[in-house]
């Protein structure tokens, strides 16, 4: 690996996570895990996330067919979608952060057994019959409902599943997950296995970027947080690596970085905050030399790129940013550059095909 540089990890990083559009249950299968985020700017990240990815996507189109398909909302480092073949080894659920007491416990059960009785129940059902239930204090500092917050407990706990969404809202189930060898050896077959959908998601990955998602797999997998250290030490055994710019980088044991066919193309594409090519911000800096930020929730007058700002990925390099949004039925794009814009009519159309790409991803 000796020719192995920044350039030719910048180059396999896009190509590798840019594959060929196919459909969409076998683009979440090659992904492993798409990342939820409720903020529609223009559209909602996995939708975004998908877009590239998958033939004739539009924006809804995974909400639309998600009953249909053989994935689930659920967590793996963040809260997203994960396929279902995937659950075995997030489940059944244990070691959580915050366990329940007595009458948290007991105000749960209550809710299980009347979603029990229903083939289904959509949370306004909840809150209707559980008023009684009252206010408290949410995950983040908020005031949330205590029915609420007891439903996404209960969908973390593996109690619950989403049956599919109606305008944005969960319908849920009540769902039992068959028990799973607890050895010692099968838990680390496990643990190394969410390691390995994780390496093959966000590779190439720097040491520093590995061990930081691998402790972010304690929130999708808490029961498997103690083998964590372990599978890391075993890195360098499981996975193909190299010493790149100072850092020790890792990936997919079955991939090479300088293969030929990691050739970019000159396209424009808009990506998603979370999208897989940008999500961590450690890599990007290492990669592309500058500093992106997630600005949705800073204060408006300190934002520097904008709300919801775009990674504006030209080929292989990611040169700047976009603000899209929807004005009278048609698209508005501010793009914002960290070098300037380039020159020439070439950025020019490609950035002009992208955004009549995003348009019909849009509908309008």
């Amino acid at each position: 690996m000796s020719a192995l540089a920044l350039p030719a990890l910048r180059r396999y990083a896009v190509a590798r996570s840019l594959f060929k559009p196919t459909t969409l249950p076998a683009a979440i299968n090659r992904l492993g895990f798409v990342q939820a985020d409720p903020l529609r700017a223009p559209a909602r990240a996995q939708d975004l996330i998908l877009r590239h990815r998958v033939r004739g996507y539009l924006a809804g189109d995974l909400e639309r067919r998600y009953a249909r398909l053989a994935v689930e909302e659920d967590c793996l480092v963040n809260y997203g979608f994960v396929p279902r073949q995937m659950l075995p080894l997030l489940h059944p659920r244990s070691n959580f952060r915050r366990e329940w007491d007595a009458e948290t416990a007991a105000r749960a059960e209550e809710l299980m057994a009347f979603i029990r009785q229903r083939r289904e129940t959509r949370s306004k059902d909840v809150l209707s019959a559980f008023a009684h239930h009252g206010r408290t204090t949410g995950y983040w500092g908020e005031d949330a409902n205590v029915s609420t917050h007891l439903l996404d407990g209960l969908h973390y706990r593996g109690q619950l599943r989403v049956l599919r969404r109606e305008a944005g809202t969960r319908v849920y189930a009540a769902v039992e997950h068959p028990p799973v060898d607890q050895s010692p050896a099968a838990q680390r077959l496990r643990a190394e296995a969410l390691l390995d959908v994780i390496v093959k998601l966000y590779a190439p990955l720097p040491a520093a970027s590995l061990g930081y998602l691998a402790s972010l797999l304690g929130y999708g997998a808490p029961h498997l947080k103690p083998l964590r250290a372990g599978v890391l030490k075993t890195a360098t055994e499981r996975y193909a690596h190299a010493e790149v710019a100072g850092q020790r980088w890792f990936w997919p044991p079955d991939e090479k970085p300088l293969s030929k066919r990691h050739a970019p193309d000159g396209a424009v594409r808009l990506l998603a905050p979370f999208d897989p090519i940008v999500w961590d911000r450690r890599r990007f800096e290492l990669l592309w030399g500058w500093a992106y930020r997630f600005e949705a929730y800073t204060p408006a007058a300190k934002r520097q790129m904008g709300h919801y700002a775009l990674p504006l990925l030209w080929g292989e390099d990611v040169i700047g940013w976009t603000n899209v949004r929807v004005e009278a039925g048609r698209l508005r794009a501010e793009p914002g550059f960290v070098r300037g814009r380039p020159p020439g009519p070439a950025f020019s159309h490609a950035l002009e095909e992208e955004l009549a790409r995003m348009s019909a991803f849009l509908s309008l």
